[in-house]
């Protein structure tokens, strides 16, 4: 293993735009992604298994829940520290970013914004210090981009529920201690149900031959006439706006997460461009390694100050879906195409786990389809700008 020297690029001095919580936050993480992922995570790739000893880590740095009030066991932090948070994180592997985006985004938040307050006391605090994991439940087997279609339901059977379906790509499931699950009632409704481990009829098989996030735990939710209690419902909202609403959330953190992977990439090409000699000089010294780097660099920076802004506005509540879809798509596109040039750039290289690169590369082939998917978040856009929807 190569050891870490990663230098993070801020070629426009965003960091003078951070307070001294936001620098402090990101500089933990990084700290911790250098210590506790860097030196395991090509072997946990290269075996396809999520390193779950690094759960407790995670909960350390405040990467579940942190902008959960303090009261429910979160951090209480802004949304530019969430981001900051998932930036590193990602910049170490997408995949253990995709834990720590759901188990907040989409297990914390629509228990927060959407839960009673029982709920939120029986479960935020637990799984802020991660002794709780949960997983969340929308996607179908036939049913990805059009979730309105899906078909787990649920009965009103007097003192419980009875649910029954399935969900498919589900990140966490295999070890998840509770579900976030989004099934419609007897009138066709969508309702969150909190879905506990252990539940009759209950069972999450894992999801195996990924080529993409191979360190993270991906797998399905089956639901055979599973008895949910009546209290387990989250009363505050229902229709497709609840679970919309949920990966608005994760969708932001993705935005600052593609960064990191970005970053990752640029300074491996970098380092190795300016050490590896062909014809007599360092290949950084070539005029299109060179055009390679600052258009990287440039699409990073181009990046940070989308997501910044991104932030300031979700810290002021006004940030649309819209303009997180935009956010989302851009920062995702930039790092795949980032992840490519520099595979080039390490040549032969580029392909080993000796370096970070063919691992981003393939994790963001997930990240450019998951949570809306590349062609969908430019439809957002375009529905957005023009008042008409295209994909309907």
């Amino acid at each position: 293993m190569r050891p870490d020297l990663f230098e993070a690029p801020d070629y426009y001095q965003l960091d003078d735009l951070l307070t001294e919580e936001h620098l402090l936050v990101r500089d933990a993480a990084r700290q911790w992604v250098k210590r506790d992922v860097s030196p395991i995570i090509e072997e946990y790739a290269q075996k396809a298994e999520f390193p779950t000893q690094i759960l407790k880590g995670l909960a350390d740095i405040g990467a579940f829940g942190p902008y959960i009030p303090e009261e429910y066991g979160g951090a209480g932090l802004d949304q530019i520290s969430y981001g900051l948070i998932m930036q590193e994180i990602e910049r170490g592997d997408s995949g253990v970013r995709s834990t720590a985006s759901v188990q907040s985004s989409l297990v914390m938040y629509p228990i927060f914004a959407y839960g009673s307050e029982e709920q939120k006391k029986k479960y935020l605090p637990k799984l802020a210090t991660g002794e709780f994991m949960g997983c969340f439940g929308l996607t179908e087997p036939d049913h990805g981009s059009n979730p309105g279609g899906m078909t787990t339901n649920f009965k009103d059977k007097g003192d419980h529920y009875l649910l029954n379906g399935a969900k498919l790509w589900i990140s966490n499931s295999p070890f998840a201690d509770i579900a976030i699950v989004w099934a419609k009632n007897e009138e066709g409704r969508i309702h969150g149900l909190i879905v506990e481990r252990g539940m009759e009829g209950f069972s999450t098989p894992e999801t195996h031959n990924k080529w993409s996030l191979r360190a993270s735990a991906t797998g399905e939710l089956i639901f055979d006439n599973v008895k949910v209690p009546k209290e387990n419902l989250l009363p505050g909202k229902n229709g497709l706006g609840a679970p919309l609403g949920c990966l608005d959330s994760a969708r932001y953190g993705i935005a600052w997460g593609a960064i990191g992977a970005a970053m990752d990439c640029y300074d491996t090409a970098l380092r190795y461009a300016k050490e590896r000699v062909q014809f007599g000089k360092p290949i950084a010294a070539f005029q299109l390694q060179q055009k390679k780097l600052a258009e990287m660099v440039t699409e990073i920076t181009k990046a940070q100050l989308l997501a910044f802004r991104l932030g300031q506005l979700k810290n002021e509540g006004r940030a649309t879906t819209a303009q997180i879809s935009m956010a989302k798509r851009n920062n995702v596109e930039m790092a795949i195409t980032i992840a490519r040039e520099a595979r080039q750039i390490l040549g032969g290289m580029g392909i080993t786990g000796e370096y970070p690169v063919m691992r981003h590369m393939m994790n963001l082939e997930s990240v450019l389809t998951y949570e809306g998917t590349h062609d969908i978040h430019l439809l957002i856009t375009g529905a957005d700008i023009t008042g008409h929807q295209a994909f309907k």
